[in-house]
């Protein structure tokens, strides 16, 4: 039997519930999502925020009627800008993060290094007063110092909340966020690379309303709401940013002429 079944074991017993039965190989094991992965994070966010971004800012200075040329120049500079900013905003910000966590867990492990007496009883305090019996905490707790990694592993996720093998990826949330970003933002730019005038207009919106219902599904099949309601969200928000714009520039382009 592995610690981990003993350890649920004496916690369920503690708890004045019946311990679980069978070898590890019956335990009931849960399978989530990780929705804490900055990966996958800055990459559904990058998405939605290059459409909206450069549908926005596309459609704003269409609406003042300029050369078609003017329009692809706009478009090319705000996705590159855009995913630019999005990369390094990211990079700096992730960077900062890591750098604070693995400041926090160093701290953590000098003390457990010079005060073990003092992190065991803080550890078995910790499981007292989540429940667990006063002798079956101080076990455990006993258990987890025995190993000075085990026990920084333990100390970081239950008195600071931080897993020390996931501080994060400054680089790779990063190019997540530049890449996403671009994708998101050539979209409603595309017909405006063959095409002008109403024409391109529509195509624009057109694709911009798929793309933000793609998002929409994509968000519900990790959220688990209703698809229906996410995708109406998502397109909602697409469309009253490109409306508001559009009426922006032809307002503007009006004032000009």
């Amino acid at each position: 039997m592995s610690e981990e079944v003993a350890l649920d074991r004496s916690v369920a017993s503690a708890r004045g519930k019946p311990p679980t039965s069978g070898s590890e190989d019956t335990v009931h094991k849960e399978h989530h999502r990780n929705v804490t992965g900055g990966l996958a994070r800055a990459a559904v966010f990058g998405v939605s925020d290059g459409l909206l971004t450069n549908v926005s800012l596309i459609l704003g200075v269409a609406g003042a009627s300029p050369a078609p040329g003017l329009i692809r120049l706009a478009g090319i500079a705000g996705m590159v800008a855009g995913a630019f900013s999005m990369g390094a905003g990211e990079f700096i910000s992730v960077s900062a993060q890591s750098e604070l966590l693995q400041r926090e867990i160093e701290v953590e492990r000098l003390e457990i290094e010079r005060h073990p007496e003092i992190e065991h009883r803080e550890l078995a305090q910790i499981y007292e007063l989540r429940g667990v019996r006063k002798d079956v905490a101080d076990t455990v707790a006993t258990a987890l110092m025995a190993d000075p990694a085990v026990a920084l592993q333990a100390h970081a996720r239950e008195e600071l909340g931080i897993d020390p093998s996931d501080v994060g990826a400054p680089l790779g949330v990063a190019l997540s966020s530049f890449i996403s970003f671009a994708v998101g933002a050539a979209v409603p730019l595309f017909p405006w690379l063959f095409l002008s005038g109403t024409l391109a207009v529509v195509l624009s919106v057109v694709l911009a309303i798929g793309l933000a219902a793609t998002i929409g599904v994509v968000l519900a099949s990790f959220t688990g709401r209703s698809r229906f309601r996410s995708m109406t969200r998502q397109v909602g928000v697409a469309i009253v940013a490109a409306a508001v714009t559009y009426g922006v520039g032809r307002l503007v382009g009006v004032g000009v002429q």
